[in-house]
């Protein structure tokens, strides 16, 4: 049928995959349809070696299933370097079948380590010095015949390398093999070479740089962690038309030199001589008589992986939007925005002209550029012309967090640069975006652009904590507490399934987690940071229902649990050890990163919270033993807690805002205990004029706890909250990205400090998953992850916002909630993607009152329950876009729960500073009682405690005229 087609297939998340070592691959359809309502019924798949599918290897026969994500390959045993062909069919719930889809395939890489002919080599040590700080070149030439029908590169490199045939860069890839835990899983990649090689002669080169393997890593200044030679690990497969193969693997007969590149760290930058430029290095006839030899490095390949996460690339070109010069006399451009990547820039100057570029993300209050908080990262690139005209140049091994670029020796810069010479790149792992957001308040667009850009620049193939200073490390806390927002932004399938096997690779005998993954740097087993490895995997399932990893990760995750179990005397407290606690929150006492939440609250909470993960994790894998004993331990946990941190009359011993949000997040309180949580974490945000206080271990949860408690007028305040701190208060002070410190630039233009204070750190950048969930209202039901059953949901927030919208690319397609409000009419647009069905909630509606599509609900198709829950209307829908409208009965209104709740936002609106003067914390300066009880004369008249804009605003100026005779005696 034209209007029932299978599209989109991807094999292990991706497009046509090319070089995989999955024994038995998964696939994945989206259905388009035209109709409401659809729902698949049954599918059949196909797979063959051949491209008109005249021999099939798997026809799973038409299997009655609603399932289209992850079905596992099942037919004959998969070869080594061979192309799969699939192609799916489906039948719907309208008794219609589906052509057979677009024909896609996945191209095994090597199935088994055996399969290797390649040797490690590197530069023979006699020769060449195996510590230069110079990358090395290597070359190979060959020669083939002619018919050539194929060809593949595979290969990997200790360091980071690139590949060229011919004269030719091989592929985009940029810091390939990327960054694993080297010891135990080394990434390979594979490359189509078919069109770059000829019959005759032929050339291969291979450029072998630094890189996290042996470079400089971490503020220690740490060098060759994993190993201090270098070495190349490759073998070109070429297939003839006669089907005779020949290979050509890395070995003794390659040759060996240094190149340009006369230095290149990660942290430091890049240096290039063009004068030492190789031309032609990779092309057959090239001169390599004065070359070295190369030696045999004896290196272990059972850990060699094909390539798991998505490559890192240039994602996207930024120009230039200024240059000028600094106060102190530096000439310098300005990209418009802070990112991570590179300039790329082409001169014409003489011979051995040196060209330097020093990037930074900020300028000082003076206006120079601030090179402070880059520690000991000099992100320096220096380029040395060759002066045969124009040049052109970008660094190769190296990438830089900015936004401004100091310049210097650039020829008559003096007389101004040619911004159409300068070019940014940026540079992250190149992952599919797939979410949008957006609402009334362009404040909050902005702040929902950096939350993007900051994970964009973060994300560059581990999820790094900055991309500036002399760290760039996978701290696991900032990775969880993000994990939601990310895994809605961009895909993150591929991402952290790389990410979480080399965080399982590196997990303690006694399951213990270290702080960073891959583990550079000494310290594990800090709560809210170890629950990465629970956390983590438990999403990652919810957002694609990735049931494999989550079976892969099972154990990990039991095993950091029962790290946290065995912890101290109280095996149902975690009161012992090293904790980061609420990192960077702004109660921390004086002296210290750690906020005032006790450690031993937040450890017990997450230990808590990781314990409820593995039960429910347990339950989907069917562990039903490990399901029940987890049950336990949860209940016993919670006790533990409420004995511990509760007192007898219900009040948390901690009076955090950070306390608060945990207790309700993790379930850890109930009942009367459970309110007065609430209402007193309310009380704390009013008490502080709408500003948080919570770090990074808070701040996620906050708005959340707010919303779910009851309080989402309060959440949208704190949220749209413009003075420090809050998210607003860096939008307002130009920030492009998220900043490690609420405060990272003061008001007064100073820095927070040079130490520790990133101007691109995503973590309180999670705040984007309550935009998603809460105030757009795109959800989902977990009970079926992977967004199979959807909950739309919006949450209205008095007059602060009138619109929002969210749209998600799901595994299934294309979500999308939008809602509009004004004084008289509420309407809201959805769209649902087939094999999906969603519910629908429709905030102060009437089931008489709304319309979809014009029609009343019961004439509409697609719907399949309608109910109503006072004023509320919810709905169950099938597939299709929806349009809902009705009558905006409260106008744009302010909605309060009781009296002392109106007072409190009624002071907040009135002279803030006159009532702190008279009444500390808003407590009872004269009028006050009056006030209150001519409010609950007005509440009576409003039975649903609703009052129009109008109303609040006579209601102030009462307050504000009591404030004022209060002053005056």
């Amino acid at each position: 049928m034209k209007d029932l087609k299978v599209a989109a297939l991807t094999c292990e998340y991706r497009t046509n995959p090319l070089g995989i070592d999955m024994k038995k691959p998964r696939i994945s359809w989206k259905i388009t349809s035209s109709g409401r309502g659809t729902v698949q019924k049954a599918y059949q798949v196909h797979v063959s070696d051949r491209e008109d599918f005249t021999s099939i290897l798997w026809d799973s026969g038409i299997v009655h299933s609603q399932e289209s994500l992850h079905i596992e390959y099942e037919g004959a045993e998969l070869k080594d370097k061979t192309r799969y062909y699939y192609r799916v069919k489906i039948w719907d719930n309208k008794d219609r079948e589906s052509a057979w889809s677009e024909t896609a395939w996945w191209e095994t890489a090597f199935l088994n380590e055996h399969s290797w002919r390649a040797q490690w080599i590197t530069p023979a040590q006699d020769e060449i010095d195996p510590l230069s700080e110079a990358a090395f070149l290597l070359r190979k030439e060959f020669n083939l015949q002619s018919r050539i029908v194929s060809a593949r590169i595979y290969g990997t490199g200790l360091g980071l390398y690139e590949l060229y045939v011919n004269g030719e860069r091989i592929g985009d890839d940029l810091l390939a093999p990327g960054w694993t835990s080297y010891h135990k899983r080394l990434q390979y990649q594979t490359y189509d070479v078919t069109s770059s090689l000829q019959a005759g002669p032929n050339g291969l080169g291979i450029i072998l740089a630094d890189g996290w393997y042996k470079g400089n890593l971490t503020w220690e200044n740490k060098r060759h962690i994993y190993g201090d030679r270098r070495a190349a690990f490759f073998e070109l497969h070429v297939k003839y038309e006669d089907g005779t193969e020949v290979i050509i693997p890395t070995d003794t007969s390659w040759r060996a030199e240094v190149g340009p590149v006369v230095y290149s760290e990660l942290y430091q930058g890049e240096k290039y001589d063009a004068r030492l430029e190789q031309e032609g290095f990779s092309c057959p006839g090239f001169n390599d008589s004065l070359w070295y030899h190369t030696a045999v490095q004896h290196m272990p390949v059972s850990q060699l992986v094909a390539q798991e996460n998505w490559p890192t690339r240039v994602t996207e070109l930024i120009k230039p939007i200024s240059a000028f010069i600094t106060p102190s006399g530096d000439t310098v451009i300005d990209m418009g925005q802070n990112m991570v990547g590179r300039i790329r820039f082409s001169v014409e100057a003489k011979r051995g002209t040196h060209i330097v570029l020093k990037h930074a993300e900020v300028l000082d209050k003076d206006g120079n550029i601030y090179f402070g908080n880059l520690r000991k990262a000099d992100q320096q690139v220096e380029y040395i012309t060759k002066g045969t005209g124009l040049e052109s140049y970008a660094p190769h091994f190296t990438f830089q967090g900015f936004r401004y670029v100091k310049i210097e020796g650039y020829p008559n810069q003096e007389n101004g640069l040619p911004l159409e010479n300068f070019m940014g790149e940026v540079i992250h792992s190149d992952m599919q975006s797939t979410g949008e957001f957006e609402c009334s308040n362009e404040l909050v667009n902005k702040l929902q652009e950096n939350i993007v850009w900051g994970q964009r620049g973060n994300f560059l193939d581990v999820p790094t904590d900055c991309p500036q200073r002399d760290e760039r490390l996978g701290w696991t806390g900032d990775a969880q507490v993000f994990i939601q927002t990310a895994l809605f932004n961009y895909h993150g399938g591929p991402f952290f399934t790389k990410w979480l096997r080399d965080l399982k690779a590196e997990q303690h005998a006694d399951g213990g987690v270290p702080f960073v993954i891959p583990a550079v740097v000494g310290g594990a087993n800090a709560a809210a940071w170890g629950d990465a490895a629970t956390i983590i995997p438990w999403e990652v399932y919810n957002a694609y229902g990735d049931r494999r990893l989550l079976e892969e990760q099972y154990e990990s995750m039991k095993a950091w649990v029962e790290y946290m179990h065995k912890q101290g005397e109280n095996e149902y407290l975690w009161i012992v050890g090293f904790n980061f606690g609420d990192w960077l929150a702004l109660d921390a006492p004086s002296g210290s990163y750690s906020g005032a939440t006790p450690k031993d609250f937040v450890a017990t909470a997450f230990y808590a919270h990781s314990t409820r993960i593995l039960r429910d994790a347990a339950k989907v894998l069917g562990k039903w033993e490990d399901a029940q004993y987890y049950e336990t331990l949860l209940e016993n946990i919670i006790k533990a807690f409420n004995y511990e941190f509760v007192s007898q009359s219900g009040r948390l011993v901690s009076p955090t805002q950070t306390a608060h949000v945990l207790a309700l997040m993790f379930d850890l309180v109930d009942g009367k205990v459970k309110e007065r949580t609430a209402r007193e974490l309310n009380e704390l945000i009013l008490q502080n004029d709408y500003h948080l206080t919570t770090g990074f271990v808070g701040t996620p949860y906050l708005c959340f706890a707010l919303t779910k408690a009851g309080y989402h007028e309060t959440a949208v305040r704190l949220l749209l909250q413009e003075s420090y701190p809050s998210w607003l208060y860096s939008v307002k002070q130009g920030a492009t990205t998220i900043w490690e410190h609420w405060d990272g630039i003061k008001e007064d233009g100073s820095f927070w400090s040079d130490d520790m204070n990133s101007f691109n750190h995503y973590a309180y950048g999670a705040i984007g998953d309550w935009l998603y969930r809460a105030v757009a209202g795109l959800d989902m039901d977990k009970e079926l992850p992977a967004y199979k059953r959807i909950r739309i949901k919006p949450q209205f927030a008095g007059i602060h916002l009138t619109y929002a919208k969210a749209a998600l690319e799901s595994m299934y397609g294309r979500i999308q909630s939008e809602w509009h409000k004004t004084a008289d009419q509420i309407e809201l647009k959805v769209a649902i993607p087939p094999n999906t069905t969603a519910e629908i909630t429709l905030p102060y509606a009437q089931i008489e009152a709304v319309t979809e599509g014009g029609k009343l609900l019961a004439a509409s198709s697609g719907i399949y329950s309608i109910k109503e829950q006072e004023d509320t209307v919810i709905l169950t829908v099938g597939s299709g876009s929806y349009h809902f409208q009705y009558a905006n009965k409260h106008g744009l209104t302010v909605r309060f729960t009781d009296e002392s709740r109106l007072i409190d936002v009624l002071a907040q609106k009135s002279s803030a500073a006159v009532l702190e003067k008279h009444a500390p914390g808003i407590a009872n300066p004269p009028g006050i009682f009056a006030m209150r009880t001519k409010t609950l004369k007005e509440l009576a008249e409003f039975p649903e405690a609703n009052l129009t804009i109008d109303r609040v605003n006579a209601l102030i100026e009462e307050l504000n005229m009591i404030v004022w005779k209060t002053e005056l005696v």
